[in-house]
């Protein structure tokens, strides 16, 4: 998903950078790098340009010109709200990072939140939450209730509706104040808060919560220790904490060509082991789907000892 761009100040830069886009959506890299570096003659500081380059030259197969392209996008932007340094390491240039720049995930969803459901649910078939519900309800029974429910990564509140007649309280929380918004317009939260996981786990007490749910959001994690840690803290004996994540085959956790992160089953495992977690499922699932084709991935459930 590309990011809209914020104006460069030169509207000559600017028109040079939406005929670039439009090439480089016909598939034509090499006018779209050509009208990048006219566009980066006029505004030589701005991100959006060098970051665009840099796909380009991707796209043409001249890596080590894309590296450079990044690593001006981030330098011209740290905060990088576009991701660059989640492509630097694609390429190899930079390590992998244990978690993406907050700013390109909540960039990436403001802008994402007035179509989400639709894109979402409709054209890429998407059914975390649903396949969720099955997981939790199969380790609880269909008339299961749970008293204080956490939804990290809330979204537009897919995952509430799924559970609401399951919960008698449910929280929220998720880095994009547009997908917030939606959320709490459904009124099936009792508080939702625009925050980074680790610091809305850090705001309950501990051993005040029965229920933590995880839809498809770890794909914008790569280290899941430190989150682990802050739901173990948090949950009473004999919670469930069910997520689902894309799949990697083996190590711990690897991030994709399309920048999420997948995680092994056996990396799991290990983590629940050490944070007081028994593995009740970890079953193969597909919760979207890419270009067509199910994404591998797991439905994992776990129960606090």
């Amino acid at each position: 998903m590309t990011l809209m761009h914020r104006s460069s100040g030169h509207m000559s830069a600017d028109r040079r950078y939406d005929y670039a886009r439009g090439a480089a959506a016909d598939g034509d890299h090499a006018a779209a790098a050509d009208l990048l570096e006219q566009t980066l003659e006029i505004a030589p500081n701005w991100a959006p340009a060098w970051f665009a380059l840099g796909e380009a030259r991707e796209a043409l197969g001249a890596r080590e010109a894309a590296a450079i392209a990044f690593a001006q996008a981030l330098a011209h932007e740290p905060e990088d709200s576009h991701g660059a340094r989640l492509r630097l390491a694609r390429l190899g240039v930079e390590a992998m990072p244990a978690q993406p720049p907050q700013a390109y995930v909540r960039d990436l969803f403001d802008q994402y939140a007035a179509r989400f459901e639709t894109h979402l649910v409709k054209d890429l078939h998407y059914r975390a939450p649903a396949i969720l519900r099955d997981a939790v309800l199969g380790q609880r029974g269909a008339d299961a209730r749970f008293v204080h429910s956490l939804d990290l990564g809330c979204g537009t509140g897919l995952m509430a509706r799924e559970m609401a007649t399951h919960c008698a309280r449910m929280d929220g929380c998720d880095l994009s104040p547009a997908m917030v918004a939606k959320a709490r317009a459904t009124g099936l939260y009792a508080r939702v808060e625009t925050s980074d996981l680790i610091d809305f786990l850090k705001s309950y007490e501990a051993r005040s919560v029965d229920l933590v749910l995880a839809a498809d959001v770890f794909v914008y994690c790569g280290d899941l220790a430190a989150i682990f840690a802050a739901v173990a803290r948090i949950v009473v004996p004999g919670s469930l904490f069910a997520f689902s994540l894309q799949r990697a085959e083996a190590g711990t956790y690897q991030l994709g060509e399309d920048l999420r992160y997948a995680h092994a089953r056996n990396y799991v495992a290990s983590l629940a082991a050490t944070h007081g977690f028994a593995m009740a499922t970890c079953d193969d699932v597909s919760v979207r789907q890419d270009r067509g084709q199910p994404v591998p991935g797991l439905c994992v459930v776990l129960v606090a000892l």
